[in-house]
C-alpha cells in the first residue's frame, strides 16, 4: 500500500495554486464576453418570461367581473342587502303610515256639450226655421192679396211732394192696424223697416230695407228737436216718432202697426 501511494505521488504530482490567483481567475471568467450562442439563449429566456407575464395579465383581466369596471360599482345595486333582495322580488307590499300627506290632485277644467243641450239647440233651430217659413208664407199670402205698387215703384213715381216730417207722419198713420209680416213692405203686411221704406217711397225717397241703413241715410238730431215724422232708431228696430215719447211702428210678429210709448232709453232720433 505504501509502495502504491508512493508510486502515485511520483506519477501525478499536484501543484498548488495560490488563493489570489483563484479569485483573479473567477473574475476574468465573469467578465469575459459570452459566446454568441450563449447570448442568444440568454435573450430567448428573457423574452419567454416577458411573454408569459403579459399573457398572465390578459387572462387575469378577462377573469375580472364586468361590474368591476362600471362606475359606481360599489353602489347598493351590487350588494346583497335585504333591500336589494326586495327590489328584485316580483310581488311587493308597501305600507304607508297615516301621517303621510297626500299630494294634491288637480285636473283640467273643461265643459262639454251634453246630449240634452244638443237636442235643445236642434229643437230651437227647427222652431226658428218653422217660424221663418210661416212668415214667408204669410208675406206671400198678403202679397197675393195686394195689387198696388211696390215701394220701389212708388219711389220712381212719387205720390207726394215735400217730405217734411208732418207730411210723412200723416201718411204713416194711414197704415195703423196693418199686420206685422216679416220682410213685408206693402200695405199687405209690414215689418218695421218695411213700413218706413214704403212711407218714404211715396215721397220719392228710396230707402234700403234695413233699420241700420235707414238710420245712416238721415241726420241725427237731439231728442228735444224731434217732431212727429222723424225716425226713432233702436238696436235692430226703427219707427216713426209720434210725439210725447211715443212711437208709431210695426212691432213684431203677431201684432199690427200701432202707436205706443217708447219702452227703452237706448234710442236716438234721425231726420231724413
Amino acid at each position: 500500500m505504501d509502495t502504491a501511494r508512493g508510486a502515485l505521488s511520483k506519477a501525478s504530482p499536484v501543484s498548488k495554486v495560490p488563493a489570489t490567483r483563484t479569485s483573479d481567475l473567477a473574475q476574468q471568467v465573469a467578465t469575459r464576453p459570452l459566446p454568441s450562442t450563449a447570448r442568444r439563449l440568454r435573450r430567448g429566456g428573457v423574452a419567454n418570461v416577458v411573454v408569459m407575464t403579459v399573457a398572465a395579465g390578459i387572462v387575469g383581466t378577462l377573469a375580472i367581473p364586468a361590474y368591476a369596471f362600471a362606475p359606481g360599482s360599489e353602489g347598493p345595486q351590487f350588494g346583497t342587502s335585504a333591500e336589494t333582495a326586495l327590489t328584485k322580488a316580483q310581488a311587493q307590499t308597501v305600507e304607508v303610515t297615516d301621517d303621510v300627506i297626500a299630494a294634491p290632485v288637480t285636473k283640467d277644467s273643461f265643459s262639454a256639450t251634453t246630449g240634452e243641450e244638443i237636442r235643445a239647440a236642434a229643437e230651437a233651430a227647427a222652431a226658428a226655421e218653422a217660424a221663418r217659413q210661416a212668415a214667408e208664407a204669410q208675406m206671400a199670402s198678403y202679397a197675393a192679396g195686394y195689387s198696388g205698387l211696390s215701394a220701389d215703384e212708388l219711389a220712381a213715381s212719387p205720390v207726394y211732394g215735400s217730405a217734411d216730417p208732418a207730411s210723412v207722419f200723416a201718411v204713416a198713420q194711414q197704415y195703423l192696424g196693418v199686420p206685422y209680416v216679416y220682410g213685408g213692405a206693402t200695405p199687405a203686411g209690414f215689418d218695421c223697416s218695411g213700413l218706413v221704406k214704403y212711407v218714404y217711397a211715396q215721397f220719392g225717397i228710396s230707402l234700403p230695407h234695413s233699420s241700420a241703413s235707414q238710420a245712416a241715410a238721415g241726420t241725427q238730431i237731439s231728442e228735444s228737436q224731434a217732431v212727429p215724422g222723424d225716425l226713432v232708431v233702436m238696436p235692430g228696430h226703427i219707427g216713426f216718432y209720434a210725439g210725447n215719447g211715443m212711437i208709431l211702428h210695426a212691432p213684431y210678429e203677431g201684432t199690427v202697426v200701432r202707436t205706443q210709448p217708447i219702452w227703452t232709453s237706448d234710442y236716438y232720433i234721425v231726420r231724413i
